[in-house]
């Protein structure tokens, strides 16, 4: 039997009272080249920001935000001030949608989606203010060409850590040691 995506996904909590906060997306929504998710979306709160790039979801589901990659936690002090950066668009206790893409999960068992938030794709927000770059795996490709535009102005723009050369070692050659400390 092959389980859908949303068979996959406990039912999560319901969120928190509304609380009157600031919509802190509203000029990102009117620059964002996307409007909505293509595919179909399941709930999530945010029970924890793991890093730049790694959510935790109520219910003990770990989710990777597809097609970008943000300096690692021991890449200080970018991968805290990415974390930060997405602890700023999705804090803990926040509703967000998530959209699969075609593969369900990494070889790490987490679950990868696009992160949605108030009509605002958050993989996209974390590339366009320079938190995070553009890392694609084959067949998730729904978005490259959107995330590839967003880097590119991030960067001419040094927005976020291209401002103070947060990616001259990019998170995938960190991993694999092929930086000088």
């Amino acid at each position: 039997m092959r389980l859908s995506w949303i068979s996959l996904l406990p039912i999560l909590a319901a969120p928190a009272a509304a609380q009157e906060q600031p919509d802190t997306l509203a000029p990102l929504r009117r620059t964002a080249s996307l409007a909505s998710p293509v595919r179909a979306t399941d709930p999530c709160v945010i029970a924890r920001v793991v890093d730049g790039d790694t959510i935790h979801c109520v219910g003990d589901v770990r989710v990777r935000l597809i097609g970008i990659d943000t300096p690692e936690l021991s890449q200080e002090p970018f991968g805290t001030r990415a974390r930060e950066a997405l602890e700023a668009v999705v804090a803990v206790g926040d509703t967000v949608l998530l959209e699969r893409d075609i593969e369900l999960m990494d070889r790490y068992g987490r679950y990868l989606a696009y992160v949605w938030r108030d009509d605002v794709p958050v993989n996209w927000v974390m590339v366009r203010n320079g938190w995070a770059v553009v890392l694609t795996y084959p067949p998730n490709v729904q978005y490259v060409d959107q995330f590839a535009e967003a880097q590119r102005a991030a960067r001419e723009e040094e927005r976020g850590l291209w401002a103070v050369d947060g990616f001259v070692c990019s998170p995938r050659d960190h991993r694999r040691g092929r930086c000088e400390d």
